[in-house]
């Protein structure tokens, strides 16, 4: 995977969940913007909100992009991710509309 120039969006999330921004956070994400977290859906910002409290944002994350591709309206981000959640390698494909992020998956 290369390390392709990041959408907007995209790079605006990524920054601020390690800046641990909640609300730069959500507002990179439109307002019907969905996380789908290994099939869990969590869709508009109250409902992001409440799974980034519980399981990214909130368990201060830190994710270190180790490579990024970009096919259509979607980028896929690969990342070391850490923090006191999930620590290790793990995939994020983004799909951007307009100039907010409409879904953030997290593939693996």
């Amino acid at each position: 995977m290369t390390h392709a120039p990041l959408p907007i969006p995209v790079a605006a999330a990524l920054e601020a969940a390690n800046a641990g921004a909640i609300e730069d956070f959500l507002h990179a994400f439109a307002a019907d913007g969905v996380v789908d977290d290994w099939g869990r859906e969590f869709r508009g910002h109250e409902a992001i909100r409440g799974w980034s409290d519980a399981e990214f944002i909130g368990k201060q994350v830190r994710l270190e992009v180790t490579g990024c591709r970009t096919e259509g309206d979607t980028t896929t981000v690969s990342a070391q991710v850490g923090g006191h959640g999930y620590n290790g390698p793990s995939d994020f494909a983004f799909t951007v509309r307009g100039d907010r992020v409409a879904l953030m998956r997290i593939t693996g």
